[in-house]
């Protein structure tokens, strides 16, 4: 997985997302936070990932969060 957003494709997000560790963030991300993971998904549909990328960064600071993140960066 490459670390500079400029590179990261939407279908690298889609590969990462079909993963069990990928599953296992975004149900976590669900249940943890609904309206901030929907405002994140607005603002990067619209283009906005530097805002997009500030609403997940307090869902994404959890222990387990960061457990799944480093599983899918192998």
């Amino acid at each position: 997985m490459q670390k500079n957003s400029e590179n990261f494709s939407v279908q690298e997000a889609m590969r990462l997302a079909k993963t069990p560790a990928g599953q296992q963030l975004l149900a976590l991300l669900q249940q943890a936070d609904s309206n901030t993971l929907q405002k994140a998904a607005t603002q990067a549909a619209a283009g906005n990932f530097k805002q997009a990328g500030a609403e997940l960064n307090t869902l994404l600071s959890s222990p387990e969060a960061q457990k799944l993140m480093k599983e899918l960066g192998k």
